[in-house]
């Protein structure tokens, strides 16, 4: 169960990274709960974890790192376009 859990809180994360720089990743629900996971990945690496934790995530490292990601990708598709 806390394995859904943490899927669940990924793609919040991911999908709230998105709606703030407004962005939309490739692959709809499973892009936003990659950015989420992914972007928790990154936000702990670079930051640590602190801030409220929620089912073994910390919330703020993980929306920052999710934010780092969907600003890149977009970067990249955007080359990708040209």
């Amino acid at each position: 169960m806390g394995f859904i859990l943490y899927l669940i809180i990924g793609g919040i994360v991911g999908w709230l990274a998105g709606l703030l720089l407004g962005k939309d990743l490739p692959g709809g629900i499973i892009g936003n709960i990659i950015a989420g996971i992914v972007g928790a990945w990154i936000g702990g690496s670079l930051m640590g974890d602190f801030g409220p934790v929620v089912w073994g995530m910390a919330i703020v490292p993980a929306f920052i790192g999710a934010i780092i990601l969907v600003f890149v990708v977009s970067l990249i598709m955007k080359a990708m376009r040209k």
